[in-house]
């Protein structure tokens, strides 16, 4: 199973503007900037933003499942995901995610929930896709 999504930048940095566009069709030309990305409250996203809410959803979906190979249907599970980007050495990076997760679970309690949640945090597929390779296929076009 692939999934795929493209991005297409044009101009400087600075005062370029992109696009991005999942397969799935569910972001289609996405505007996206240095602005949108690097200050506060612009218009538009950002890979960062992107990279939160796919752990987020990837998160909340496993710890359901965990909850229900508990033995617990969640009612719901809401949870939201903050990327910290820090630069060091004229180097962006992103330093952590933190998650805040909260749900609504009959017969579950605080520890069982929290414990699951821990352990969900380290073993979703985004999780762990955050340390995987990267490779690269470059070439010019004319």
């Amino acid at each position: 199973m692939k999934r795929k999504a493209s991005a297409v930048w044009t101009g400087s940095l600075k005062e370029g503007r992109g696009t991005l566009t999942t397969g799935s069709g569910a972001l289609e030309r996405t505007p996206y900037s240095f602005s949108s990305r690097f200050e506060e409250g612009k218009p538009g996203t950002n890979p960062e933003e992107l990279l939160a809410v796919a752990l987020a959803g990837c998160f909340t979906m496993a710890l359901g499942a965990e909850l229900g190979k508990a033995g617990h249907t969640p009612e719901e599970i809401s949870t939201e995901a903050t990327a910290e980007l820090k630069k060091d050495d004229d180097k962006w990076s992103v330093a952590s995610f933190h998650l805040v997760t909260r749900g609504r679970v009959p017969g579950a309690d605080d520890e069982e929930f929290a414990r699951l949640a821990e352990e969900t945090g380290r073993n979703c597929i985004v999780a762990r896709a955050l340390t995987a390779r990267v490779s690269v296929d470059a070439g010019l076009v004319s």
